[in-house]
């Protein structure tokens, strides 16, 4: 009986390796949201600061990208980040 009960063993522990292995889904990484996050490739080119006239006041605005981390793959991901400050508008 003992050696039924390891047969038993083992053939359910193959069955699950072979089985886990089999259905292997092949990653697939997308956004929508391309302006503040992308993966793969090199890195995208920062824009120059940008001052946005908001009425009464005016914002600068500084785009950079970054690397923050892979993905299993080892395909890096970018993201965006956004620096904002007050300056004093330009009388054009």
């Amino acid at each position: 009986m003992n050696k039924l009960g390891m047969y038993t063993v083992y053939t359910i522990l193959a069955v699950t390796l072979a089985g886990c292995s089999a259905a292997t889904i092949k990653p697939n990484y997308t956004t929508t949201h391309t302006d503040l996050i992308r993966i793969g490739g090199v890195a995208p080119e920062n824009k120059e600061p940008e001052i946005l006239n908001t009425g009464s006041f005016c914002l600068q605005v500084i785009d950079k990208w970054k690397t923050d981390g892979k993905t299993p793959d080892g395909q890096p991901i970018w993201t965006k980040d956004s620096f904002r400050k007050v300056v004093p508008c330009r009388k054009d």
